[in-house]
């Protein structure tokens, strides 16, 4: 009776603590609700704002979501997605609303049923269906969301949407790769997750491609086999012919006799010698004791075993799905685009901005470089990268060599490089854009007496860089001042401070 008390009361604690971990959930989707409401109420000082200035329209929106983004500390593109469900939840989605304020849906469902919806809004703005449609889609939606997934409530609704708004499987193909895009979002240990959206079929026929590659090259690991040049005495990196060597060495004639023999060394020596050579290390005249030596029997002469002078290539142990990744960078990295795609393609490549201390592109230290704008990168890609880019820009930080300031309005080739090298990315708090697609800005104006000079210069992608131009209004326009060290202080049209810390360079651990 005891050992049933105890396992009812061990089932009695689980439970517990399922229904209170349940129930928490259902008080962090009340609590999404309550943030959604509060953007729904910042949608109405928008429109009001908007009204008052309609045509700064976009900078008043991009100036809102720039204040939310940066308070919050969530990307930019995540906070437009919230604004958009908040917009929709207020316009066209009040029974989803009410569900979300009530803890029955989460925000991952809204999110899902705000985008499936998107079709049906669309065909009621066309008038391809009636606006009492949106109420039947809701219904629909809300039947599956209230009791499963997220993402089954997204397949559930997408089919809904269709089947409501009228569109046929083409269409609805058809809209859906107006989605196509490429995503890369950074892991641990130096690796990175590339997303590609592509049309299903596209997708499948990449990855049939790559699997017949990789296996290919697994069926043909047992059949690599060195290339040796025939006339090479030591086939090395820094091979030697026969035209390398003296006519008098005896070498020479015995690498004529038969160039695949193992070369004979003449030892002038006396036998003690080698009998003594022998004997300190620890073996008998005679056997070959010392790895590639072979030992002639008058122990006057020794060769040098032939199979020791061979480049070995190292065993491929790759899995398929290794394999399949490397074919996939090669392929992409490699490949020039087709005449249908424009040879206008040509001459685009790949890039990526590395920093490295130049002691470590020498060899003298293996400190990890950095990816710039993702963290670190082993020392041997690095160097490798650099040694076969010859678009790399090599910059050496030195102080009393940097151009920090100029009287022009165009920074140095010496600043431009360092402010990359500082900044790695867009300096708008929480935005990643790499610094290749951003714009140097005066964070002073120029033409209003800030100076070109690296204290204040910082890159800005253009959509936080267009949130301090002169034509945005006073009361949504933001400002942006550089601190000693390169931090960026930005000034919210709230009065809100926002401060970007300069991307640090050297962790100690």
């Amino acid at each position: 009776m005891a050992h049933r008390t105890d396992l009812d009361h061990d089932l009695e604690e689980r439970r517990r603590v399922l229904d209170a971990w349940a129930l928490k959930r259902r008080q962090i989707a009340a609590l999404e609700a309550e943030a959604a409401e509060l953007l729904i109420e910042q949608f109405d000082i928008h429109d009001q704002d908007v009204a008052e200035s309609p045509y700064h329209r976009d900078a008043i929106y991009r100036s809102m979501i720039a204040e939310f983004s940066a308070a919050a500390r969530i990307p930019r593109s995540s906070m437009e997605f919230a604004f958009a469900d908040a917009r929709s939840l207020r316009d066209s989605m009040p029974g989803v609303r009410a569900a979300f304020a009530d803890g029955r849906i989460t925000a991952a469902h809204v999110r899902e049923i705000v985008r499936a919806g998107a079709v049906v809004a669309e065909a009621i703005a066309n008038r391809r269906a009636d606006a009492a449609v949106m109420g039947l889609f809701e219904t629909a939606a809300l039947v599956v969301a209230e009791c499963d997934t997220a993402a089954r409530t997204r397949a559930h609704a997408r089919e809904v949407a269709a089947s409501l708004a009228g569109e046929t499987l083409v269409e609805r193909h058809r809209r859906a790769a107006k989605d196509r895009g490429v995503s890369v979002t950074s892991l641990d240990d130096g690796l990175a997750l590339l997303t590609a959206v592509l049309p299903e079929w596209i997708a499948l026929a990449i990855q049939d491609r790559l699997t017949h590659v990789a296996r290919e090259v697994i069926e043909a690991r047992g059949t690599r086999e060195p290339q040796l040049d025939p006339s090479a005495i030591d086939p090395g990196a820094d091979a030697v012919h026969a035209e390398d060597v003296d006519l008098a060495d005896p070498f020479f004639d015995a690498f004529l006799a038969d160039p695949f023999a193992p070369a004979i060394l003449a030892d002038t020596s006396a036998d003690t010698t080698a009998d003594a050579a022998s004997a300190e290390r620890g073996s008998t005249p005679g056997t070959d004791s010392d790895a590639g030596m072979i030992f002639s029997d008058d122990r006057a002469t020794f060769a040098r075993d032939p199979l020791t002078d061979v480049e070995r290539i190292p065993a491929d142990e790759r899995s398929l799905d290794e394999i399949r990744a490397d074919v996939l960078a090669d392929m992409l990295l490699t490949a020039t685009p087709s005449t249908a795609i424009g040879d206008a393609l040509d001459d685009v490549h790949a890039r990526i901005q590395v920093t490295v201390a130049a002691t470590t592109l020498a060899g003298l230290d293996d400190r990890p470089a950095q990816l710039d704008g993702h963290g670190a990168l082993d020392a041997d890609i690095a160097r490798a990268l650099a040694g076969r880019n010859s678009g790399w820009t090599r910059l050496f930080l030195d102080p009393s060599g940097l151009v920090v300031e100029t009287d022009t309005y165009t920074p140095t080739t010496a600043m431009k490089r360092f402010l990359r090298a500082r900044d790695q990315h867009c300096r708008f708090p929480g935005c990643r854009m790499p610094v290749h697609r951003s714009e140097i800005d005066h964070n002073h104006d120029h033409a209003k007496g800030g100076r070109t000079a690296v204290d204040n210069l910082a890159h800005f992608c253009r959509t936080h860089h267009a949130l301090k131009h002169p034509d945005v209004p006073d009361p949504h326009r933001w400002t942006a001042q550089q601190r000693p060290g390169g931090s960026i202080t930005w000034t919210s049209p709230l009065g809100r401070a926002y401060t970007d810390r300069t991307p640090r360079r050297v962790m100690f651990i």
